[in-house]
């Protein structure tokens, strides 16, 4: 397995006059960094190595093409690997949940998030703490921390400025921080 570059820019002068044992040699000591490359940019392996396969084609049939003068071996075949990564992010056109309505009929099986904090302690005396705060600021914080409403939502739900909101936030987690004893 070659250790250095002029030994790998050798290997690749060998594949270009068609030597496999070569380009075996080649594989075994650049695959791992070329596919971490792809799987970097493309994030999922299965896409990733299809890339690969398609890379080493290119190396196969391009090795001629290398000048060591210009770029070290594993910057030559770095660069083809992210340009057909790139290559395999532009074809790939992204999935809207428009596109498959039918991944919204999947059933939540999961229990939500305040009942799990009911099932542990720490959970419930949150739970008891949130409910001593009056009615609308219980409502308000939930919404904000449970549901992920932003402040300007929730200040046209309410009919409020947003710095109101934000008080309301500001002053009802400090409630709760104190019954909490925190």
């Amino acid at each position: 397995m070659p250790t250095t570059t002029a030994e790998l820019a050798e290997l690749i002068a060998r594949v270009a006059r068609g030597d496999r044992s070569a380009f075996k040699a080649v594989y075994a000591a650049t695959s791992s960094k070329l596919f971490g490359i792809a799987v970097r940019i493309l994030g999922r392996k299965e896409v990733a190595e299809e890339v690969l396969q398609e890379v080493y084609v290119k190396v196969w049939e391009r090795a001629g093409e290398f000048d060591p003068a210009r770029a070290s071996p594993i910057t030559w075949m770095a660069t083809i690997t992210r340009n057909r990564a790139l290559d395999e992010v532009r074809r790939r056109a992204p999935v809207s949940i428009e596109d498959t309505p039918e991944a919204l009929e999947i059933a939540d099986t999961g229990e939500d998030a305040l009942a799990q904090l009911a099932r542990n302690e720490d959970g419930r005396r949150l739970l008891e703490c949130i409910g001593k705060l009056e009615p609308q600021r219980r409502e308000v914080v939930l919404l904000a921390y449970y549901q992920g409403m932003s402040r300007e939502a929730l200040g046209q739900r309410f009919g409020r400025p947003v710095a109101t909101i934000k008080t309301w936030l500001h002053r009802s987690l400090a409630q709760l921080r104190q019954c909490l004893g925190e």
